[in-house]
């Protein structure tokens, strides 16, 4: 079974295939070569889909794409799907800079959050959607040598060191992105 990623991220494409490829034998990922779409989205859903049916429309083969955040439940469930441009950059430290920042005087009660991962897939059958959400909190600072975004502040439920702290085998054992991945992965078996 041919699948397309709709990245450009050759790294994420083979982080994808490997996890896939454990539920899923004859599964071969592809990545995205064609033009990237506007993400103008209001949810993970929608923001999943428009890359999904993109990458589709483009190649012509069953293609999969993923959106994700966190969301902090005292800022509204903010950043959201704003997470990768919360400070008007791209950059991960500024935008981890920014929300540390504007929860400053919040005490660790309520400091609630969650990663969600939602992961869209469209063929000529229609669309799916699957969504993982892992629960936490954000830490008071940055701590931790892995992962990437938001990792370094996300204490995730029944730890006390952020996902950056974790093994990234640990991590991507039980991260909102694997629960989705899961998901899709069962539902491919049933293909």
């Amino acid at each position: 079974m041919k699948l397309v990623l709709a990245t450009h991220n050759q790294h994420k494409v083979q982080e994808v295939g490997a996890i896939l490829s454990q539920s899923v034998k004859d599964l071969e990922l592809l990545g995205y070569d064609g033009p990237e779409p506007i993400e103008d989205g209001k949810s993970f859903l929608e923001n999943a889909l428009i890359k999904a049916r993109a990458a589709y429309l483009h190649t012509g083969l069953p293609a999969i794409a993923d959106d994700s955040g966190i969301a902090v439940e005292i800022l509204g469930g903010s950043p959201g799907i704003f997470s990768a441009g919360w400070s008007g950059t791209r950059d991960n430290e500024t935008n981890r800079n920014l929300l540390l920042a504007q929860l400053i005087d919040v005490k660790e009660e309520n400091r609630a959050a969650s990663f969600i991962c939602t992961i869209a897939m469209v063929d000529e059958e229609g669309e799916v959607s699957f969504t993982g959400i892992w629960p936490g909190r954000v830490a008071f600072e940055e701590k931790g040598p892995n992962g990437f975004g938001y990792d370094p502040v996300f204490i995730p439920d029944g730890f006390e060191v952020t996902a950056a702290e974790l093994e990234p085998e640990v991590k991507n054992s039980i991260s909102h992105r694997s629960m989705a991945l899961e998901q899709l992965a069962n539902y491919l078996l049933t293909k």
